[in-house]
């Protein structure tokens, strides 16, 4: 029968390295107390590197000091077309402010004899939808959601009274501009 040895090999265990000795002496991070090593990829990775540099000096430089981004500047820096380089919500986009193009009204059947009634165009005159939302379903006494950026789904066909109420709740949207675009299908 083979040996011990023989069997290991066989298998393809590897021998520990000669120049590691066991056990190993792991450094921790006093704030997110995981191996230093790791703090780069923590969300307070700034709070991390000041507790290193305050606490352990010389892994702070063997760490952080001898990274160089791409550019040759800090570590830090982010790209100049201001891509996000991990995780995070990256740059927001500011929207554009579109001049107030209008109000559509739209009656959407849903089922044969169902209809939902459709707004558009109430944010471009800068209108808070949630708050329309409310006062639509508070009005008619019936469902109403906010589906879209700029869209409000009324349950029922209230297009006739749609007229009426708009320009009484927000005088800034005249009779006008309001536009019936009739029946769609979804």
């Amino acid at each position: 029968m083979a040996s011990t040895e023989e069997a290991d090999a066989e298998v393809g265990a590897r021998a520990p390295p000669k120049n590691v000795s066991y056990p190993l002496r792991v450094l921790y991070c006093g704030e997110c107390t995981l191996p230093v090593e790791y703090c780069e990829y923590m969300p307070n990775n700034d709070k991390c590197k000041a507790w290193l540099e305050k606490h352990i000096p010389t892994e702070f430089g063997k760490i952080y000091l001898s990274e160089k981004s791409p550019e040759g500047g800090d570590p830090g820096e982010t790209d100049k077309k201001g891509r996000q380089k991990r995780g995070g919500r990256g740059n927001i986009k500011m929207k554009k402010k579109a001049e107030p193009q209008g109000v559509t009204i739209a009656r959407v059947q849903r089922n044969k004899k169902k209809y939902v009634t459709r707004i558009r165009g109430l944010a471009t005159y800068e209108i808070d939808l949630d708050e329309a939302r409310k006062f639509f379903a508070n009005r008619f006494a019936c469902g109403a959601a906010r589906s879209d950026e700029d869209e409000i789904v009324i349950q029922g066909d209230v297009t006739d009274d749609i007229f009426d109420v708009i320009p009484e709740k927000w005088p800034e949207i005249d009779e006008e501009n309001i536009d019936d675009m009739g029946d769609q299908k979804r």
